[in-house]
């Protein structure tokens, strides 16, 4: 390849999201078997700014793929928002014979490596969080893990709840967006599912749900709560207050974002970063990687960040139907 790239670095920003460690795997994987050298950049931006740089070879990634979380670690960075962070990031590869750069992580981590293309490095980003916020792709890292994890949880919440004749309002993970919530609230059976994208905060609707099962016969009553929406514990209170019965709300938290990953997970991962590898030392940059209809696919980062994700109407109506 004429004028190909030497070194590239890469890391993993924001949140972190199982998965990504296979991701990691397969980048430095096929940029060594297509010649090129590679760099881990520790805790994201954070540690490119503190040049916490290490070089990596095929043993560096070897026993990773089971292990939840990122081997690279992650921080947040307000530094690396400003200019003359962007630029001091930028100097830094160029410091380090860094050429290329894998981000693994989701839009705020893509804005950052947009900026560092603009300051001559090449860039590409993967996505992985658990949210599945990422409007150019169907699928990103971790989403698989998270929404398992969550399910399971909640399968046990709901044995209790069932029990004691409760009201169960769980909270899951997911930003201000509710494709967590959702899934979980199909798969669980919720009688009540709570997203960010639909939600009209007439809790009254609810309380009148609750009480209209009850009379039906139900004996608990289940409700998925978008981590967007929030207030669990206080909506739990007045739902008591309202119903006369039993309302205990659970946030499962960061638990969402650890264990080992999925088998989708672990090979979409690995698709995803050997492709981003190989366009990356090919001299791409500015794209993003994504999954859709079926393939593995790029983007300019630019048209990436400007689509827009919304909740299909079709899955939003079915969810509410088989909650009857």
């Amino acid at each position: 390849m004429a004028n190909k790239i030497n070194t590239i670095g890469i890391l993993t920003s924001g949140g972190d999201a199982p998965g990504m460690n296979a991701a990691i795997r397969a980048v430095v994987r096929k940029a060594i078997s297509n010649g090129v050298k590679v760099k881990g950049i520790k805790k994201g931006y954070q540690g490119l700014l503190n040049e916490e740089i290490v070089d990596m070879d095929a043993r560096s990634v070897s026993d990773t793929i089971q292990r939840g979380g990122t081997i690279l670690g992650t921080a947040r960075c307000m530094e690396f928002k400003t200019e003359a962070g962007q630029q001091k990031g930028a100097d830094i590869c160029h410091k380090h014979g860094i050429e290329g750069l894998v981000v693994i992580g989701g839009d705020g981590s893509y804005r950052g490596a947009q900026a560092l293309s603009r300051h001559g490095i090449n860039t590409i980003g993967i996505p992985g969080t658990i949210d599945l916020d990422i409007a150019c792709t169907d699928y990103t890292i971790g989403f698989d893990t998270a929404v398992n994890t969550a399910m399971q949880a909640i399968d046990k919440v709901r044995d209790t709840s069932s029990s004691h004749e409760r009201c169960s309002i769980i909270e899951v993970m997911g930003r201000n967006a509710g494709y967590i919530a959702l899934w979980c609230g199909v798969a669980n059976g919720a009688e009540d599912i709570l997203l960010p994208e639909k939600y009209d905060y007439n809790e009254q609707e609810i309380i009148n749900n609750i009480i209209r099962n009850r009379k039906k016969g139900k004996t608990h009553h289940l409700i998925i709560n978008a981590e967007g929406i929030g207030h669990s514990t206080s909506m739990a209170r007045r739902i008591e207050a309202a119903t006369g019965i039993e309302t205990r709300a659970t946030i499962l938290g960061y638990m969402q974002r650890g264990g080992s990953p999925t088998c989708k997970d672990r090979y979409y991962a690995s698709i995803m970063g050997a492709y981003a590898a190989d366009i990356l030392c090919a001299g791409s940059t500015n794209r993003v990687v994504g999954y859709r209809h079926g393939e593995f696919v790029d983007f300019d980062i630019e048209d990436a960040l400007a689509m827009q994700k919304e909740i299909p109407e079709y899955e939003f109506q079915i969810s509410k139907l088989l909650s009857l």
